[in-house]
């Protein structure tokens, strides 16, 4: 979906809620929040930018009523650095992670809307500021994408 630059099929216009999940003092693992950083509010979207604490924000995102929640964070795919994915969060295996008290696959059961996670292949998660080369350049690209995406009708 945003791996290949077309816009999602299915999701709304509107209601949509981008989350920036991840600890910026490990390197990439904190490119949720970059990406969240990079994205502009407007008509269609929102942005909450939670770092590592997702539970404690789970009433918050309730009281937003997003029609579709797409929580952006690193995610280990096993692939080359810099690839990304938007799956739904049940697809992804039930872990917990050190910068995560809950897990994206299970926070639908908490979240009244589809849930998806946007997720960029990281490079290095070692303690550390600022992303690495390949991961900063796919969050930029997608970034533009999603601006692009949700700002032209």
């Amino acid at each position: 979906m945003f791996a290949a630059f077309e816009k999602p099929s299915g999701l709304p216009d509107k209601h949509i809620l981008f989350v920036g999940l991840g600890n910026v003092l490990r390197r990439d693992d904190g490119v949720g929040v970059y990406l969240a950083r990079k994205l502009i509010e407007n008509q269609h979207i929102r942005v909450l930018n939670v770092e590592v604490s997702l539970e404690n924000y789970i009433g918050k995102i309730n009281a937003i009523h997003p029609e579709v929640l797409i929580l952006m964070d690193s995610v280990d795919f096993n692939r080359k650095p810099g690839y990304s994915a938007l799956i739904p969060a049940g697809c992804l295996a039930d872990y917990t992670t050190n910068t995560h008290n809950v897990s994206l696959a299970r926070i639908g059961e908490f979240i009244h809307a589809r849930t998806y996670v946007l997720g960029i292949q990281p490079a290095l998660v070692s303690f550390g500021e600022g992303l690495s080369a390949p991961v900063k350049r796919k969050a930029d690209q997608v970034a533009k994408k999603i601006n692009t995406f949700f700002t032209c009708e």
